[in-house]
């Protein structure tokens, strides 16, 4: 083997050991097993490289030596948490209630708009040319990985993620494809297969949403949202031209779309709305301000909602705990002073006084033991 790729292997390896530090074992696992079939099916040779092997075991190390801390401090707690409560167990459980259907991920591709249009005429692409090294890894990738997620019973919309590369390499061989056909600017083209009126179709609709979407934020909504406006009505002008150009078989659509989504959500990210986890069953921020303002710091928070809310730990900077009647009865009755971040049902379940109320939001009230 030429001695240029020899890095390249150690790379490999040194990645697979970064992904079980940042992912976790399961995807960690699943991705590399998705690469081995990779290279089985590919180029079987590479496996025979020892510095394939030795990349993977040095990246181990780091992984091994962190996991190895992890079980001598915390022990058998540690194994049963991590890796079968929030790693395995998802394979079979639902955790946290977060349960769907195998047809879930199917419909969260649709948020891949407007890009996930060009996905079947790109799978056919993809299937045609599958000889090349590109479609074989699209191929592997996009299939176990998309196959794996749907079969688990837990389901979480961020478990897709990984698999956007592979429909970006799908969808982007479909572009360049379309695009090289009509480079030829100026020319009326004659391109072998027309565009799929599905496509004008969908862009249309879409461009009535944006521009929909942006009368109400900035005409009618209370409060305005000129922001937000703004953002739809570029969507709008982006898809309305995108559709003008996909009527005339013009492959400059593409141009349209790629500069119109990247303004769009430049401006989103920019914004306070790109933060969906912050408004989910309540927002977050107005619960954190509110903990951060009468609590002292380093004092933890029991609270009557199931679920952990990362985002409330961090705007509160105090460790928020999900706790169940009993145990929220339990540290009402502790000696030192206990905080409960609770809903006016349970104040009454618990039979506690309302003078304990330090602060309250629409939802949530906050109160202690201590001396008001």
């Amino acid at each position: 083997m030429h001695c240029r790729f020899k890095p390249l292997l150690l790379g490999a390896g040194l990645a697979f050991g970064l992904l079980c530090l940042t992912k976790g074992i399961l995807v960690a696992v699943l991705l590399g097993g998705i690469a081995l079939l990779f290279l089985v099916w590919d180029t079987p040779r590479l496996l025979q490289q020892p510095y394939l092997w030795l990349g993977i075991l040095l990246g181990s190390v780091p992984a091994i030596a962190w996991y190895g801390a992890q079980w001598l401090h915390y022990g058998q707690a540690f194994l049963g948490n991590n890796l079968v409560d929030q790693s395995l167990q998802r394979i079979w459980t639902d955790v946290e209630g977060n349960g769907a259907p195998v047809w879930y991920y199917l419909l969260e591709l649709l948020k891949a708009a407007p890009w996930i249009l060009f996905l079947p005429a790109g799978c056919r692409l993809v299937w045609s040319n599958r000889n090349w090294s590109w479609a074989k890894l699209a191929i592997l990738w996009g299939s176990v990985y998309f196959i794996a997620i749907s079969l688990m019973a837990t389901k979480l919309p961020w478990y897709i993620l990984p698999l956007f590369p592979a429909l970006a390499l799908i969808v982007g061989a479909q572009l360049a494809e379309m695009w090289q056909q009509g480079k030829q600017l100026g020319v009326q083209q004659f391109l072998p297969d027309a565009y799929s009126p599905a496509w004008l179709a969908s862009f249309s609709v879409l461009a009535a949403v944006g521009w929909l979407g942006a009368a109400y934020f900035i005409g009618w909504a209370a409060p305005t949202e000129s922001d937000l406006g703004l953002i739809l009505a570029i969507a709008g002008a982006t898809f309305s031209v995108a559709a003008f150009l996909v009527a005339r078989q013009n492959p400059q659509f593409i141009n349209i779309l790629v500069w119109g989504t990247y303004l769009a959500l430049l401006l989103l990210m920019a914004s306070p709305h790109w933060a969906w986890e912050l408004a989910e069953s309540y927002p977050v921020q107005p619960v954190a301000a509110m903990i951060q303002t009468h609590t002292p710091a380093g004092k933890p928070i029991y609270t009557s909602y199931p679920y952990n809310r990362p985002s409330l730990n961090f705007y509160s900077q105090r460790q928020v705990i999900p706790a169940s009647e009993q145990e929220l009865k339990r540290a009402w009755r502790r000696d030192e002073p206990a905080y409960l971040l609770i809903d006016r049902p349970t104040l009454i379940t618990l039979g506690i006084s309302p003078n304990r109320i330090l602060a309250t939001t629409e939802e949530w009230l906050l109160i202690t033991k201590d001396k008001i």
